[in-house]
């Protein structure tokens, strides 16, 4: 059992938490339209609206502050943060919840609050006042009990958990803490409004700033200029910046301030170094940071998918993607923003994480799927790869991997385009194909005796065609082109060749329990297979799970490695933790310190090399299906 009131009451409820504000929804649908109250005079709707109006606030100082391509150089904690950071902070909002409804129960019990005019100047003077006059130094006493033994321990640990301060860890306590901070912030405006100055327009702007400030703080990002503290040194008093309250999460022992420096300067428990390496901070924010050794090229999907990103919803890209009505809205902006992207954009870093040391990132091509295939966008497309690579070189990178369609063999020959017009790349460029198709051959039983395979003729079609005929599976290659067909056979050993049948039509599988789909299948098309059949697959996006009576395999992937840090984000509909095989592909080519370009065909005498490799470095096979070596 925890300590006293460390737990909050509402715990149980999980997220239908928000079913607590039903009441006051319908408090202020009733009074508008059934007791002619004009919306402006509905208390119930203003507390609503301030909720609503805080909660936008860190949500738009988390965006920001997990816009990498803008925040990077600028960013004070450089790790990552972590799934297990995303899930302790999943509640932030308690705080907005717990205020709401104890600001309904004031209005409710002091009717006054309930007819405030909408500005009174005078409350502005009172609520500053106040603020600078109680609530500061309050915080600052109450923060530095909580900082105690006991106290720490059993409430403001909690807080402190988080090893990377984001505008959402300020809403990370317990329920004690945020009960003094509700006093905190109460006083002010409760007292403003005693005196007789109070005014929406007050309770609506001390709210704003308040968290405004509280979400700078905790940005871990350091926006405020050195030279703005040179100009006006008293100011080093008045304001903290994000330097300064990271220096209290990282140090614990000092800047105990809400927002003031003058009550750490006062009580003697400022951080030395706080203004020396702000300036620091400041001075560095034009300077690229860390070079990454590992980049993974990838672009947006779909217009569904575009959300996924830590920078619009932190906690949507912590969990692999899958549609949510909460999306809809959204789509009419996100087609203004898929065109602002395609006129003006540049490849730009969305995630990093760091393994063994070494900084690996993922870039995205400001393209959307459906744009790879319109002809005339494909010069455009190319040159946003190829000015990606040229960068990658500049910076150091060692290994640079094409996701998806950036590798597609028609756009650039699966990166050979790039490497042949500059040979003197240092970055190697790689598809991670080979990995891939050692991710699906490892799925196949090894008692197989024949598969059905789509795609047949394509890059990973291919490859795992030769492979699998060199080990007696017969492979029946589902391709209406002869010639491409007896291109692929020729390249088999002269005594394998024979496993390999061309097929035009898909009843020619109706036997065949093994499907391996390289090239997309309706339902329809899926009827053929028969009963307890096994779709294996690399296509992408994945097909339908449409008959019941057979099993489908997951897109090839893999488990990056234990100890990985900072990694707080899913890669598509992949499980946390878990990359497409590509992208581990080219993870293992940095491991092992490879030098050749990974491009064009694949390698079939790599795969197994390749996949023993994978296995050494840590990355594990996730497939549903039960992993068989052939």
């Amino acid at each position: 059992m925890g300590a006293p009131l460390s737990a909050w009451p509402w715990e149980y409820l999980g997220s239908y938490k928000y079913l607590l504000f039903g009441p006051l929804i319908w408090k202020a649908l009733y009074s508008i339209m059934y007791e002619d109250v004009l919306p402006m005079q509905s208390w119930c709707l203003h507390v609503l609206i301030i909720c609503a109006l805080r909660g936008l606030i860190y949500q738009l100082w988390t965006s920001y502050s997990n816009m990498l391509f803008l925040t990077r150089n600028r960013r004070i904690i450089k790790q990552g943060v972590d799934f297990k950071q995303i899930d302790a902070e999943w509640h932030w909002d308690n705080f907005i919840i717990l205020q709401g409804l104890i600001a309904s129960m004031a209005c409710y019990l002091v009717p006054y609050l309930q007819d405030l005019p909408v500005w009174n100047p005078k409350g502005l003077i009172t609520c500053m006042v106040l603020h600078v006059g109680v609530s500061e130094p309050l915080y600052y006493w109450v923060h530095r009990r909580f900082h105690a033994n006991d106290f720490y321990q059993n409430y403001h640990s909690l807080h402190h958990s988080s090893s990377v301060p984001q505008p959402l860890t300020a809403g990370n306590a317990t329920f004690l803490e945020d009960l003094i901070l509700t006093v905190i912030i109460g006083i002010p405006i409760l007292g403003s409004t005693l005196m007789g100055f109070g005014s929406i327009g007050i309770i609506y702007g001390y709210f704003s700033v308040f968290d405004f400030l509280r979400g700078l703080g905790y940005s871990n990002v350091e926006v405020i200029s050195h030279q703005l503290f040179e100009k006006i040194p008293f100011l080093k008093y008045l304001l903290y910046t994000p330097t300064y309250h990271t220096l209290h999460h990282t140090g614990k022992g000092s800047n105990f301030c809400l927002f003031m420096p003058l009550f750490d300067a006062l009580g003697n428990t400022q951080n030395q170094k706080s203004w020396e390496l702000h300036k620091e901070m400041s001075l560095k924010a034009g300077i690229n940071g860390n070079v990454p050794d590992f980049v993974f090229l990838a672009h947006v999907v779909d217009l569904t998918s575009q959300m996924h990103v830590p920078f619009v919803f932190r906690s949507f890209a912590s969990n692999p993607f899958s549609f949510r009505l909460f999306q809809v809205p959204f789509y009419p902006s996100g087609i203004l923003v898929c065109l602002a992207m395609w006129a003006w954009a540049k490849t730009f870093l969305i995630t990093f994480y760091n393994l063994r040391g070494r900084l690996h990132q993922t870039w995205a091509v400001p393209r959307y799927g459906f744009q790879y295939f319109l002809p005339f966008a494909l010069d455009g497309i190319n040159n946003q790869i190829e000015q990606a690579i040229i960068r990658a070189d500049k910076l150091g990178v060692k290994v640079i991997s094409l996701a998806a369609l950036n590798k597609n063999e028609a756009l650039n020959g699966g990166g050979t385009l790039f490497v042949n017009k500059h040979a003197d790349l240092r970055v190697r460029v790689v598809h991670g194909n080979t990995l891939t198709a050692a991710v699906i051959l490892n799925e196949i039983p090894k008692n197989c005796q024949e598969v059905f395979l789509t795609g047949a003729t394509s890059k990973l079609g291919r490859a795992i065609a030769l492979y699998l005929c060199r080990r007696k599976v017969r492979v029946l290659m589902l391709t209406l082109s002869t010639e491409r067909f007896q291109k692929v056979q020729k390249e088999a050993p002269a005594e394998f060749q024979s496993y390999l049948v061309q097929v035009t039509k898909y009843q020619a599988a109706r036997n065949c329990k093994t499907w391996i789909v390289g090239k997309w299948i309706t339902p329809r098309e899926q009827r053929w297979a028969p009963s307890g059949a096994h779709f294996h697959q690399f296509v992408v996006p994945p097909i339908f799970h449409f008959r019941r009576d057979c099993t489908y395999g997951d897109l090839a992937a893999m488990r990056l490695p234990d100890d990985v840090e900072g990694l707080g984000s899913c890669e598509y509909t992949m499980d946390r933790g878990v990359v497409h095989a590509c992208h581990a592909g080219g993870v293992v080519h940095f491991l092992e310190g490879w030098t050749h370009h990974e491009v064009g065909a694949i390698d079939v005498d790599r795969i197994d090399l390749v996949w023993d490799a994978a296995l050494k470095h840590g990355l594990k096979p996730v497939s549903s299906s039960k992993v068989h070596s052939l």
